[in-house]
């Protein structure tokens, strides 16, 4: 029994109601009913792991969310946080969050994570890091996809947040567990290409707005390609070390 996790989902769920949030879920079958599992979500918005634990709820089950180190830090966020038994990332000692959640995939507990890192300004499935398939080798747990689609409406980064009501559709699917094996870098490959047709599968039965900035490029809408995304990415992270060296190095 965890009173904490499940009072914050049945406020989540008031909150989602007030929103008039619609949601479909296909495969929450695939959750295994115990067991240790890494949970991979595709990150489209700032939402995204409030919606993806609601197919684990199936088969009654928490997933352990990996988050940045700077939400364990606030006060108001912080306390919530560590009762609900996330995970710290801390990107300058990676590896003790790393540690931890193959601890906790190995005594059994659902670990969700962001192949993506960061939140795909195109909203199409980004190049993954190779943490997710290094955690389910080590521990010998599957892999269990899931897609959201609809969640970058809601708030995404670069636009305002939707947090009224907007009675927006919300797809969630879970695929079939896939079993780790070596090397991280094939299995890493196989996950991004199953979440990237879970995508398409969800994108088809889906309406979507011409132009609409939450509409990727491929589909009529006015977000920019995955390439056109990657290059603004990678224009910010490198302001962002050039402001940290400045605060660093002063003088120079």
């Amino acid at each position: 029994m965890e009173p904490v996790y499940r009072s914050i989902i049945g406020l989540a769920r008031t909150v989602f109601f007030l929103e008039g949030l619609k949601f479909t879920v296909k495969g929450a079958e695939n959750i295994p009913a115990s067991g240790g599992a890494v949970v991979a979500i595709n990150h489209t918005g700032y939402m995204d792991f409030t919606y993806a634990g609601l197919p684990a709820r199936t088969p009654k089950r928490y997933i352990r969310f990996m988050a940045k180190h700077d939400v364990f830090e606030s006060k108001i966020s912080g306390p919530i946080m560590r009762a609900l038994k996330h995970i710290p990332v801390d990107r300058t000692a990676g590896a003790d969050s790393y540690k931890a959640a193959v601890e906790y995939l190995r005594a059994g507990e659902l670990v969700g994570v962001y192949p993506e890192a960061t939140i795909s300004r195109s909203f199409e499935i980004k190049e993954f890091k190779s943490g997710a398939a290094r955690m389910a080798i080590e521990a010998e747990v599957p892999i269990i996809p899931i897609v959201i689609w609809g969640a970058q409406r809601v708030w995404t980064k670069g636009f305002p947040k939707r947090l009224g009501r907007t009675n927006t559709p919300i797809s969630i699917a879970v695929g079939a567990p896939i079993k780790p094996y070596e090397p991280a870098a094939d299995l890493t490959a196989q996950l991004r290409t199953t979440m990237q047709q879970m995508l398409a599968d969800l994108q088809e039965t889906y309406e979507h707005e011409p132009g609409a900035y939450w509409v990727p490029k491929r589909l009529g809408g006015s977000a920019p390609s995955l390439e056109e995304a990657t290059a603004l990415d990678d224009a910010e992270a490198a302001e962002r070390l050039a402001r940290k060296s400045a605060k660093q190095h002063p003088e120079s």
